[in-house]
């Protein structure tokens, strides 16, 4: 039997919920059943979702309400949905009480970061440091921009190799770390692209959109699988 993946929604568009179809792809592809978790604010529905699945992807989506990171709002802060954010960091936080795998990916890993008590950066503009062009601006979200480099004996190390190069859509970053959680790939400037659970059997989260290069890369591919294998266990 195929191992049941809770595709958690992106965002919202008015009355409609919608979830980007290359996650699904993707999930169905690496040998997954792709089912998709709409926004509920039911704390036993949720608890449901928890049980159902077997595997959680979080996708990329907006930017999360800094107040639920203990912050104002900043200059470069995007739309957000303190609706949507609630239920994801409520669901992340019960998922994480378990032994099942999540795959977080941008907005996704960012989410990770704040359910674990960690913050974010609202914009790049307002890191010290200068960085490199993280919104990429290509034709093709499947092409490479930058090269992400992972570090030694860590699951991404194990999934990638020693470094990637990868496609980059986001103009935040991670700042503090949440607790229990590891950073295990970062670019050339500092930028965190990469974290890790070391406590729990499977939990990366990866700040590029692996989704949309499963077709041309084949360690992206790899990575679906290998979250996908946990998901089975």
């Amino acid at each position: 039997m195929k191992a049941k993946i809770g595709i958690i929604v992106c965002g919202l568009m008015g009355e409609r919920q919608f979830v980007t179809d290359a996650y699904i792809k993707s999930v169905k592809l690496a040998g997954g059943l792709p089912l998709i978790l709409p926004l509920v604010k039911s704390n036993e529905t949720i608890a449901e979702y928890v049980k159902l699945c077997d595997g959680f992807l979080f996708c990329g989506g907006g930017d999360i309400t800094p107040l639920l990171f203990g912050e104002e709002p900043a200059r470069g802060i995007g739309e957000t949905d303190i609706a949507l954010d609630l239920f994801q960091i409520r669901l992340m936080k019960a998922i994480l009480k378990t032994k099942k795998p999540v795959l977080a990916i941008c907005r996704g890993m960012q989410v990770l970061n704040v359910a674990c008590g960690g913050t974010i950066c609202q914009d790049m503009e307002l890191r010290k440091e200068p960085s490199i062009n993280h919104m990429q601006t290509s034709i093709s979200r499947k092409d490479i921009s930058h090269k992400v480099n992972a570090v030694p004996d860590s699951r991404l190390y194990r999934i990638i190799g020693e470094f990637s190069y990868t496609n980059s859509f986001h103009h935040q970053a991670l700042g503090v770390l949440g607790e229990k959680l590891k950073v295990t790939g970062s670019t050339a400037d500092g930028v965190i692209e990469a974290i890790e659970m070391p406590s729990h059997p499977f939990v990366l989260g990866v700040q590029w959109h692996p989704e949309s290069m499963y077709e041309t890369a084949s360690n992206m591919r790899y990575l679906f699988r290998v979250f996908i294998h946990f998901a089975e266990k």
